[in-house]
């Protein structure tokens, strides 16, 4: 999910002194592990997660819709690891349970659950795989230096490249999030959706939109609406297409949530 996650780093030098190498290799790489292991654990449910959305948009060795509750599971399993770090102690009350819903990987477990028994959407899997694909490039960056594989410019190039776009990435996955909830009210009308899915899903959007960790939600709810101004404000529209477009965004930001500052 789109938060920020600890990274190994390469061998340091000393203030003073020369230092012994450091052990490389899978040596290095199995002590990296034991003394990472729940961020090594969440490297492992990203690369889950990245080969199930294949194997659900190509469908070679398995059947789709397994492979989409699959990418679901691997995600919730993910959420689940990555809350067990923002919050490791358990409380009933109500500020712990307002804190949770703080936390954006506590809405991606939410996510992950309202879509985990509705029909297959293959947009609900696009924020899923891009956030796993963002941050399974990260911490594969510090797998590779760990490893000593600093030979390995191709992967570098690559995992490189997805960090330097991770905006845009992160972009992307608010804007089909967006989308998602007219889809979901389509689905609905067609006979393809739950009833609860709309209200639950609007509850998630909600919580993104409020995100103290990830604003880009709220970001693009504000540039779509300067986007629709925009061209409500062009000459050639008419003007019962501009009064509906100025009702549509009057009608939008009603429903969004109060931000605390």
């Amino acid at each position: 999910m789109p938060e920020e996650q600890t990274q190994s780093e390469g061998p340091q030098e000393g203030s003073g002194g020369e230092q012994p190498p450091q052990a490389r290799g899978l040596v290095a790489l199995k002590t990296h592990v034991l003394a990472h292991k729940v961020e090594t654990a969440l490297w492992a449910t990203r690369a889950l997660t990245l080969v199930f959305c294949i194997s659900y948009l190509i469908p070679v060795f398995g059947n789709p819709y397994s492979s989409y509750q699959k990418v679901l599971m691997s995600n919730a399993a993910t959420s689940a690891l990555r809350l067990n770090q923002r919050i490791p102690s358990v409380q009933f009350s109500r500020e712990f349970f307002a804190q949770l819903l703080m936390e954006d990987s506590a809405h991606y477990l939410l996510y992950s659950l309202i879509f985990m028994y509705t029909s297959p959407m293959t947009m609900v899997l696009a924020p899923i795989f891009l956030f796993a694909l963002l941050h399974f490039a990260s911490y594969s960056l510090g797998l590779i230096d760990v490893i000593g594989q600093n030979n390995a410019l191709g992967s570098r190039f690559l995992i490189s490249l997805i960090e330097y776009h991770h905006r845009n990435i992160l972009r992307g996955a608010a804007f089909v999030e967006i989308f998602l909830m007219p889809h979901c009210v389509i689905s609905l009308l067609m006979g393809k959706g739950s009833l609860i899915t709309p209200f639950a899903y609007y509850r998630f959007l909600t919580l993104r939109y409020s995100s103290r960790r990830n604003p880009y939600t709220r970001n693009m709810f504000h540039e779509m609406r300067v986007a629709i101004e925009h061209l409500a404000n062009y000459p050639s529209i008419p003007a019962f297409l501009r009064n509906a477009l100025y009702r549509c965004i009057t009608f939008i930001s009603g429903l969004a949530p109060a931000v605390a500052q």
